[in-house]
């Protein structure tokens, strides 16, 4: 299952980049502050960290775009919860992020608002220490991204968002409060 998902996200991907429906190409280089929640805990907690993604953005029309995406996310506890009282639960995550997701925007300059859904897979090391769950867990997970946020500038090449990726294997969350900026590559007229 997990080889069968890692092949369709490069045949996918791969065979998009050339696609005759593709108006423009462009690289997207984000960077924020990234968290990692349990489902579940008896203690309000959100482990901290950093957070980095690249994306290939695929326009197919001014509305929609294709976005293979590769990333990286780190977040550890500090022994404390959201009211800085002590807690042994965390949820941690030390991983590579590897999918695709699609963008549906409002085509507006200056300001254009947009939502996110795709699937991919997390490649690295889970910790999610609960009441309810006790999960130590390394390897190739899969997960759920989704994200909203807003476009901005002229050409809306600046990205201001909060993006999840939802890891149900080993009940916990992921996201980042990020910022990115787009830079077009050859793009077809």
């Amino acid at each position: 299952m997990k080889k069968t998902l890692i092949i369709l996200i490069i045949v996918l991907t791969s065979n998009l980049a050339e696609a005759q429906f593709i108006k423009e190409k462009s690289i997207n280089a984000q960077i924020g502050y990234g968290i990692s929640v349990p489902y579940e805990s008896v203690d309000d907690i959100a482990n901290r960290g950093f957070f980095a993604q690249g994306e290939l953005v695929l326009k197919a029309t001014s509305w929609f775009e294709l976005r293979p995406y590769a990333g990286f996310i780190l977040t550890s506890s500090n022994g404390k919860d959201l009211n800085d009282n002590p807690t042994d639960e965390k949820a941690e995550s030390k991983a590579f992020l590897l999918g695709g997701k699609a963008r549906v925007r409002a085509p507006i300059p200056w300001v254009a608002p947009y939502v996110e859904i795709g699937i991919g897979t997390s490649i690295g090391k889970f910790e999610t220490l609960t009441a309810f769950d006790n999960i130590d867990k390394g390897g190739i997970i899969y997960h759920i991204p989704f994200a909203f946020g807003l476009e901005l500038g002229k050409n809306n090449n600046v990205d201001l968002g909060l993006t999840y990726y939802f890891q149900p294997s080993v009940e916990q969350f992921v996201g980042a409060f990020a910022v990115g900026i787009t830079f077009p590559l050859n793009n077809k007229k």
